[in-house]
């Protein structure tokens, strides 16, 4: 099963070899028809802490690295 890649926002840097990245989908409302938008914040392994708040980022599923990081950077996304 392939790993799943998220592209989002970092808004936290604070801990160590931690990120916070927000991910946002859109998506259309089924009965209303009307653009829906959803966020969701993942924590982020980043082994060399060189993203900081309000970089664009690639997230990639991994297996848990701790009680909450299941996810790793891949590579900063192109804006």
């Amino acid at each position: 099963m392939p790993k799943r890649i998220l592209q989002g926002v970092v808004t936290s840097d604070k801990n160590e070899q931690t990120i916070t990245v927000l991910v946002e989908r859109r998506f259309k409302h089924p009965l209303l028809q009307k653009t829906v938008r959803k966020s969701k914040k993942y924590r982020a392994h980043d082994e060399h802490n060189k993203f900081k708040v309000g970089d664009t980022v690639r997230i990639e599923e991994c297996a848990p690295i701790s009680k909450t990081k299941r996810w790793t950077v891949v590579v900063e996304a192109a804006a």
